[in-house]
């Protein structure tokens, strides 16, 4: 029976080409906006390169200073982060490292545009970045200030050229400084943004000293590090009874905030204390994707409806020799389901194409998508359920037409 419902869909979808079109073509792209989309946000949030550590790491990015008619929100001070973060008793290794700051420099003749972070010692240890040449830059040449840096693959190819041999000895110069390269690692998209760059910096290298603001704000984040992923929530504890405890700074403030925050929540935090980025986040996106099935899933109805009054003949004739209404209920449904299942796989094959394009135009430099087959498995349903939505009430108005007015209609 199965078999024979299958014949029949597959010729009425011939027969009708213009609503085909119609419906692959609805179905296929909506599942196309979808994969591409999620495999986006699964690049960011679950792309673990360089912090695979992040199963007992929490990031801490910034700190908000709020007052009855002004606020002030900022990345932290190092004099802070030393002087309170690098204190606690929970984490076994604190990573610090300031916000990217560009500067241009010309290599012969060549204007480029240059990414540079400072960080510290631990910075190496917490991470774990692949290095394609060299290595990190030590604890030792870090307290002695050498001017040393480990640079992107992507940094050493546009500065010195493709095909121009090691870097590691050479000078690369940012800021109007020379520094000497000891290390080169595989390149991070920006939208890595806590710890993406272009070269990396020893901080006692700074230009500014690290301890002459005493306040709280400043231009650093750290990330810290549990002995493994049970102590997390006891660090994080931690940091919430340092921060209540702190002493608020200056007059024009009444209340400071600050957060120890797993990867994807500090990701996603927007400084509103009485929202949670993570719900707005999600909230957002589960509306999106309600958004894009269902304008899709009200075509195809108002497609399958058109599609199957244009039968009625065919079911007065199967109802005159004895179809139920429950037999051609399930036959329309199952043609709709097989016309879904073309349109997912349609969608599929569109949805690589598409990650493709986008990988090979390098529109967001080493941000490669790629097909999440979880996300693929839930897409898949989620098309089903949708077509099998799309189907039941254009079948069940379908199976309700009087045999005579259904033969009388052609």
């Amino acid at each position: 029976m199965l078999k024979n419902y299958f014949k029949i869909a597959i010729a009425v979808l011939k027969r009708r080409k213009f609503f085909t079109f119609i419906s692959l073509f609805g179905i296929s792209f909506t599942l196309t906006i979808l994969l591409v989309m999620t495999a986006f946000i699964d690049k960011i949030a679950n792309d673990n390169y360089p912090d695979r550590k992040r199963d007992r790491s929490l990031y801490i990015a910034k700190m908000e200073l709020k007052g009855k008619e002004s606020m002030n929100s900022a990345g932290l001070s190092y004099y802070y982060i030393d002087h309170y973060i690098a204190k606690m008793k929970t984490p076994v290794m604190v990573a610090i490292s300031s916000g990217f700051n560009s500067t241009n420099t010309y290599v012969n003749n060549r204007k480029v545009t240059i990414n540079y972070k400072y960080v510290n010692a631990d910075f190496w240890n917490v991470l774990d970045f692949e290095f394609v040449e060299g290595k990190p830059i030590s604890k030792q040449q870090t307290d002695n200030a050498e001017r040393v840096t480990v640079i992107s693959e992507d940094m050493k190819n546009e500065y010195f050229g493709e095909g121009s041999g090691p870097a590691i000895g050479k000078y690369i110069e940012a800021d109007n400084i020379k520094y000497r390269v000891c290390g080169v690692v595989k390149s991070l998209p920006i939208t890595a943004y806590v710890l993406y760059s272009d070269i990396y910096l020893p901080i006692t290298t700074t230009k500014t000293k690290l301890d002459a603001d005493k306040g709280y704000l400043g231009g650093y984040g750290a990330i810290v590090l549990a002995k493994d992923a049970a102590d997390v929530p006891k660090m994080k504890k931690e940091y919430a009874e340092l921060t209540a405890k702190l002493p608020i700074p200056g007059k024009e403030w009444d209340h400071l905030y600050s957060h120890a925050d797993t990867y994807l929540e500090g990701y996603v935090r927007t400084g509103n204390e009485k929202s949670s980025g993570m719900t707005i986040v999600f909230t957002a996106i589960a509306c999106f994707a309600l958004f894009v099935m269902l304008l899709p899933t009200l075509n195809l109805v108002n497609v399958n409806i058109t599609r199957i009054m244009e039968r009625s003949s065919e079911i007065g004739v199967r109802k005159a020799f004895g179809a139920s209404s429950k037999t051609l209920v399930y036959q329309f449904i199952v043609e709709n389901l097989i016309l879904t299942f073309l349109g997912g796989m349609i969608g599929v094959v569109l949805s690589v194409v598409v990650m493709y394009f986008i990988n090979d135009a390098d529109l967001i430099a080493n941000l490669n998508l790629r097909l999440n087959f979880t996300v693929l498995g839930y897409a898949l349903l989620t098309c089903l359920f949708f077509g099998l939505l799309s189907g039941v009430y254009p079948a069940w108005r379908m199976s309700k037409l009087n045999i005579v007015a259904a033969l009388k209609a052609n």
